[in-house]
């Protein structure tokens, strides 16, 4: 416990100290039902959204990684119905948060609108004719899909994913807060104003921008277990001068201790690191799991590289012959060490999860082959997949194919 933690904790103790925080190393239960799903998410403090859906959309893994096998449509009613006890914002990047929380983000709306000039000319020239549109559409049907808008306007423009005037318009009221997410339809977002989607008692309440940086690094330093000033800024996406100010209070409230982990420097000296005071200090974590590129464990890639010697990034951008491992890479969490990284594919059709590619990590050892087998097994049969095809591409992947035979 807090009073007994040591001034210097040992990497490897940080190591699983910050995977206590988020959830690994307990026993999974043995049925996953909305309480269980709730409490993951409190604790890790919001399930970031990504739309790639190669192998499994990003939301859906932190929960099989922590939990194991789970029902997604119970997730589903917790975060994409219209009146989901979760609702979307920009927390680290776009992610599902609790509805209440809310008035913690009105200081980053308010950064977004004064960072993108609603009231200017550039902004009523550029887009403020379609905004009011849009807005009395909004009042006029309720919530509505950018796709179901008519609107000359409303047309896809440029290579790829091109956005149209009205879903750039839609998205840009999302972050000033002027529109709000009533849930999704086939992951496609629906857009209301904020008095159709949330109580007038959430909508009401004001919290003073030091007072809601303050609680964002509470919710930070629990998430994380332990954390450089980076770390923890970077949970919420926060600056750096406002998060030292919150953790100095929260330091003064005896919610948080410093203290140095050898080999954390920064720029050669020791960088100040925080620990959560009724962080976990465990002697040895269990846990055999997936992590999504959008996970936080792996999400910053500097505390990936710190914690885990894992130099990590993902490579769904870069142009096929130019990628080193693969298109959807998930880094595979064995106990306390990242031991391989899978790039997989879900064949829906063909009732199959591809391994498109494995690799070892440095920490690998003689089990890691069969328990990530094990582990795939699990995971094809979450996803209705019936079969494991592990391709001929990686330095683990002989050994991987060996192993699920």
């Amino acid at each position: 416990m807090a009073s007994s933690a040591p001034s210097t904790i040992s990497p490897a103790l940080a190591r699983r100290i910050a995977l206590a925080a988020q959830g690994f190393g307990r026993p999974r239960p043995a049925t996953v039902g909305t309480r269980q799903l709730n409490g993951l998410i409190d604790r890790i403090g919001l399930l970031q959204i990504d739309s790639v859906n190669v192998f499994e959309r990003s939301h859906y893994l932190p929960v099989f990684a922590r939990l194991g096998a789970y029902d997604k449509g119970q997730l589903d009613a917790l975060t994409m119905r219209s009146r989901a006890p979760h609702t979307e914002y920009v927390a680290h990047e776009a992610a599902f948060v609790r509805r209440e929380d809310r008035p913690l983000f009105q200081w980053r709306m308010d950064a977004m609108r004064r960072r993108y000039g609603t009231g200017t000319e550039a902004w009523d020239a550029s887009h403020g004719r379609t905004a009011r549109w849009l807005l009395d559409e909004l009042a006029a049907n309720g919530p509505m899909a950018a796709s179901d808008i008519e609107h000359e306007e409303n047309v896809r423009k440029g290579p790829w994913w091109g956005w149209s005037e009205v879903k750039r318009t839609l998205e840009l009221l999302f972050r000033f807060g002027d529109v709000a997410i009533a849930g999704r339809n086939r992951f496609e977002r629906r857009y209301a104003l904020p008095e159709q989607v949330f109580a007038s008692s959430v909508l009401e309440t004001r919290v003073e921008t030091t007072d809601a940086v303050r609680e964002l690094v509470r919710r930070s330093v629990r998430a994380l277990g332990i954390g450089t000033l980076s770390d923890i800024a970077d949970y919420y996406r926060l600056k750096s001068v406002p998060t030292q100010a919150a953790l100095a209070d929260l330091e003064d409230a005896g919610e948080v201790s410093r203290v140095a982990v050898p080999g954390w420097e920064r720029a050669g000296r020791p960088a100040p690191v925080w620990l959560a005071t009724d962080a976990r200090l465990p002697r040895r974590v269990q846990a055999s799991a997936l992590l999504s590129p959008f996970d936080p464990i792996v999400w910053e890639r500097a505390r990936a590289l710190r914690m885990f010697g894992l130099d990590y990034r993902i490579e769904i951008y870069t142009p096929a012959p130019k990628r080193v491992y693969g298109y959807y890479v998930l880094p595979v969490l064995q106990d306390d060490r990242i031991v391989a990284r899978v790039d997989l594919k879900s064949d829906r059709q063909a009732g199959v999860l591809i391994v498109r590619s494995a690799w070892a990590e440095a920490e690998a050892d003689d089990e890691t082959p069969a328990r990530l087998a094990a582990l795939l097994r699990e995971a094809a049969e979450w996803q209705g997949l019936s079969a494991v095809q592990v391709r001929e591409r990686g330095t683990l992947a002989r050994e991987l194919a060996a192993a699920q035979s």
